[in-house]
């Protein structure tokens, strides 16, 4: 089981259903350590609620982003984290901490990618009219939302829609897939070659949804 970090830079409450996950035993894996860019951030104080320690690295408090980050991985070497979910963490990664964490920050996206990618994705996909559109988790590259998929789930554009009610039915989509993918994360099943990530035993496929969820092939 891997001890794991959240950063966020908001309301956390993907942070809240990946921490639930762990405590009720649907992913296999300790949050240990929640780390915001804002001191305002109300995800702290749902993380302290949860008895979980909280670190605040406001960017501003930093003479560059490098040093930001190398504190970050200092911080993230004292208390033995092995793997970083990113819940809303409104920062780009830099080099400094992707070098720490070689393919072990993940994070989670409301679109399915590489569909709009960054900012507004909700918004971006109704003005563009797609008729489906969800969330991804993927791996985190030096890219924006750019790096390898882990698992998408799909969720029907409606015509009626705004972008509050198109978010809100994405978000119910990202607290189920995200735990899953912090699950595989920790036990080691997911494997990556190139872009393709591929999942190690069937058994961890058992109990998803057969429709609207696309997760890793499975490794031979």
């Amino acid at each position: 089981m891997k001890r794991v970090a959240v950063f966020l830079s908001g309301r956390g409450s993907n942070m809240v259903a990946l921490v639930r996950a762990c405590k009720e035993g649907r992913a296999e894996a300790e949050v240990a350590l929640v780390v915001s860019n804002d001191k305002k951030a109300p995800g702290l104080e749902k993380a302290k609620n949860l008895g979980i320690a909280t670190e605040v690295f406001a960017r501003a408090d930093f003479p560059s982003k490098a040093e930001q980050e190398r504190r970050m991985v200092e911080l993230l070497r004292a208390w033995r984290i092995e793997g970083v979910c990113l819940a809303g963490f409104m920062q780009i990664v830099g080099p400094t901490l992707l070098n720490a964490c070689p393919n072990r920050i993940l994070n989670i996206h409301p679109s399915l990618l590489p569909a709009f990618p960054g900012l507004k994705p909700q918004a971006q996909a109704l003005a563009y009219g797609v008729k489906v559109s969800g969330c991804t988790v993927h791996f985190v590259d030096e890219g924006v939302d750019s790096g390898p998929t882990i698992i998408q789930a799909a969720v029907p554009v409606l015509e009626d829609d705004t972008e509050e009610a198109l978010s809100s039915r994405i978000l119910q989509k990202e607290h189920e897939i995200y735990p899953l993918a912090l699950d595989w994360f920790s036990k080691g099943l997911l494997e990556l070659e190139g872009r393709r990530v591929t999942l190690k035993g069937g058994d961890a496929l058992k109990g998803l949804p057969p429709e609207g969820f696309w997760w890793p092939g499975l490794a031979g």
